[in-house]
């Protein structure tokens, strides 16, 4: 997959295969702790957890630079960057269960912005 302007979805499956054909070869407590993010010619990068697996995952990079050649990656080099792991839910889900209680001075805060709208007379519009 030379050409990065393809197909943006083609691309992140390709990269989601290539994570999945990589990760068995890791050490096992690596496994679940790290994720493949791009794949830029020769250069893999890789994304963990915490600075603690950045660690774990730079020691096993010369495991990780053969099991890549082992599927036909031309890899010499990896890259790790630490990045905070997704939520494993959506604030979308947060927001189904109903209105969060807010606090007396928040309440009364947009209720007085609400009331300075209320209170602003709408100009007509001017036709030209």
């Amino acid at each position: 997959m030379a050409d990065k302007s393809g197909n943006p979805l083609r691309r992140a499956l390709w990269l989601d295969a290539l994570d999945r054909q990589l990760r068995p070869q890791l050490p096992p407590p690596l496994r679940s702790r790290c994720r493949l993010a791009n794949v830029d010619g020769e250069h893999l990068v890789f994304l963990v957890e915490s600075p603690v697996w950045h660690a774990k995952l730079r020691l096993a990079e010369a495991q990780l630079l053969d099991a890549a050649r082992s599927i036909g990656l031309k890899a010499t080099r990896v890259t790790i960057k630490t990045a905070s792991p997704t939520p494993t839910r959506s604030p979308a889900l947060d927001n189904r269960n109903g209105p969060h209680a807010v606090s007396a001075a928040t309440h009364k805060g947009l209720r007085d912005a609400l009331a300075c709208l209320q209170d602003v007379p709408s100009k007509p519009k001017k036709r030209s």
